[in-house]
């Protein structure tokens, strides 16, 4: 369990760095006074924890505030990770096998994202949980991306079904599909493309593959997760919705979060689509995608052991 909040806090580390610079050490012992609430409150907002939530964490310190004058800054952190803790009550997405083999999980997202990785990192971490995993590369409209998802398969040692760039996506998923099946194959992991290269329309392309894959599962994609980048702060919550609309998501991963100053922003995701978030990249290795804690993930962020 160390281990595994130690990721998170590396993780988050700019993210606390960039609170802390703006508090100039409020989380540390000294006492908390008006000029530093007016610190937290712009460390919460560049943060991008939001207004509401940063509304209710100031609200709760001033409240403890006004009890006690003497209150100190590693109080009010544990205050902030409490109100965490209360606003993501049930985000932990918990993955569930389908009825029948393999459960599918299609992987979602703008190019950019990191969604190829995570597909793979993915893949492994099942591999690692002693799950059979098959790769689908239906990438096929981005340069390299087909080729990006076998150099992480090989790398990994993960099984790949592929073709060539330009290929059919949908034709792709529906030979993925049958050979995970006839393999007898846990999950199988279905990357998607992020933009397309001629004016049809990318919510129709990915359509077109859940349809193909309904001829043979009813239920698949049982899995329909969004990678966003976490760099990209509140504005992955408009990209959120409009996949959510066409596509009706039932998870997030959020990715880069070691990269950016803007941790918070999986907060602001929570709140307004109420999507369970599964995973959050934390580096680029194979390991650093870990499964979302919101414990490890409020200490984290506020600098808490």
């Amino acid at each position: 369990m160390f281990g595994l909040f130690k990721k998170f806090k590396d993780g988050f580390s700019k993210t606390v760095s960039a609170i802390a610079a703006k508090t100039h050490g409020l989380f540390g012992g000294r006492k908390i006074d008006a000029s530093s609430l007016d610190e937290l409150e712009e460390a919460l907002i560049t943060a991008d924890f939001g207004v509401e939530t940063t509304a209710e964490i100031l609200a709760e310190v001033k409240a403890a505030y006004k009890a006690d004058a003497a209150l100190r800054g590693q109080q009010a952190a544990a205050i902030g990770a409490a109100v965490l803790k209360r606003v993501l009550a049930g985000s932990e997405g918990v993955l569930a096998p389908a009825a029948t083999a393999p459960t599918v999980i299609a992987m979602i997202g703008v190019n950019g994202s990191g969604k190829t990785t995570t597909a793979a990192k993915l893949g492994w971490r099942l591999k690692q949980d002693g799950k059979t995993v098959t790769l689908a590369a239906c990438d096929t409209f981005r340069a390299a991306a087909v080729e990006q998802l076998k150099t992480w398969a090989t790398r990994l040692e993960l099984e790949i079904i592929a073709s060539h760039t330009g290929a059919d996506s949908a034709a792709v998923a529906f030979d993925a599909w049958q050979a995970a099946k006839s393999r007898g194959r846990d999950y199988l992991i279905v990357d998607t493309a992020g933009r397309l290269h001629t004016k049809s329309n990318l919510m129709e392309e990915l359509a077109k593959i859940r349809r193909v894959l309904q001829k043979h599962d009813a239920t698949a994609p049982q899995h329909r997760w969004l990678v966003v980048d976490g760099s990209l702060g509140s504005n992955s919550i408009e990209q959120a919705k409009v996949f959510h609309q066409s596509f009706g998501l039932t998870g997030l991963v959020v990715t880069k979060l070691d990269g950016t100053s803007r941790g918070g922003a999986l907060v602001g995701i929570w709140r307004q689509l109420k999507i369970p978030i599964y995973f959050l990249g934390l580096g680029e290795k194979a390991e650093d995608l870990q499964p979302f804690s919101v414990e490890n993930y409020a200490k984290a962020v506020f600098g808490l052991e």
